[in-house]
């Protein structure tokens, strides 16, 4: 089993900055694709920025240049910096991940609790 379990959430003023971070662990054979999700009170989840096991990455129009994904494949974790931080960027952001297990042939996509993240005007 896997889990992955996110970090770094929280209450921001608008132009503040937060870091957060999603670490998985389990029988963890391999990683692939990570990614950040955010889903804002009364809409459907969206992505916010992936990055594959080479480090390339993609980003939603509304963070780029505001917002840097990036991965530990030593941690097995990901990180989103989030800067200029506007109150539409509230939102619960989850974590997601395609991981290879010992005891599977495949990828499946796993996905942490989610964290809050505010930001007040």
């Amino acid at each position: 089993q896997v889990q992955l379990v996110e970090s770094g959430g929280g209450l921001v003023q608008a132009g503040g900055v937060l870091r957060l971070s999603c670490a998985a662990s389990g029988s963890i054979r391999s990683i692939g694709d990570m990614a950040w999700y955010g889903q804002a009170p009364g809409k459907q989840r969206e992505l916010v920025a992936a990055i594959t096991n080479s480090d390339r990455t993609n980003y939603a129009d509304s963070v780029k240049g505001r917002f840097t994904i990036s991965r530990d494949n030593a941690k097995n974790t990901v990180y989103l910096q989030m800067n200029s931080l506007k109150p539409e960027d509230t939102a619960v952001y989850y974590c997601n991940a395609n991981v290879l297990t010992y005891s599977s042939a495949f990828f499946y996509a796993y996905w942490g609790q989610g964290t809050q993240v505010t930001v007040s005007s």
